[in-house]
């Protein structure tokens, strides 16, 4: 995914640093829901120069300090190409496999109810700290500029991900409450 973001971001903008690649991801935060960390991107520079994907354009100083200014090569457009149809063609939907798996072997007797609990607390509270993050950098996007259309349908997906993650777990502290109570009942 790194390929395709820097590809990306380089056709999108033109030549860029590995600087202001890096501060655009930042801004989009992209290793929210690209999966994409601002950090790689200097390797995968690097790896892509040596590719021929793309190529040293410029390197520009400001005082002691000097950039890499790097564009897109025609390989690296095929490349690009290449990898939007793939990740058009592979399927999106991405399960909480590790989630499922924990469930699978969900007994009573195993983990207590309440660490159970408190776990999903943990969860809930990440995903909606995503959200919220999420939906106000929408906020400051739409203040800036009018998102296309397409950004639009990422940023709407992503809030029914979590909308769809935050009702399974509600469902599974339904769950837990269930046999909580059931178990005091049992007991007395």
């Amino acid at each position: 995914m790194t390929r395709l973001m820097v590809l990306g971001l380089l056709m999108q903008y033109g030549p860029m640093s590995g600087y202001e690649l890096q501060q655009a991801m930042q801004s989009a935060q992209t290793d929210t829901w690209a999966g994409v960390f601002p950090a790689s991107i200097y390797h995968a520079l690097k790896k892509m120069d040596k590719e021929g994907l793309v190529e040293l354009d410029a390197v520009e100083k400001t005082g002691n300090r000097s950039k890499a200014i790097y564009s897109v090569t025609p390989a690296g457009k095929d490349e690009f190409y290449t990898l939007m149809l793939q990740s058009f063609q592979q399927s999106s939907v991405v399960f909480p496999t590790e989630l499922y798996t924990a469930l699978t072997f969900f007994d009573t007797n195993t983990v207590s109810l309440e660490h159970i609990s408190s776990a999903l607390q943990d969860q809930k509270k990440k995903i909606i700290e995503m959200y919220e993050n999420m939906k106000a950098g929408q906020s400051i996007k739409e203040k800036m500029i009018d998102i296309p259309e397409h950004v639009s349908l990422i940023f709407e997906n992503i809030y029914e991900q979590c909308e769809i993650q935050l009702r399974f777990i509600e469902k599974m502290e339904k769950m837990l409450s269930r046999l909580e109570n059931k178990k005091n009942t049992e007991e007395k």
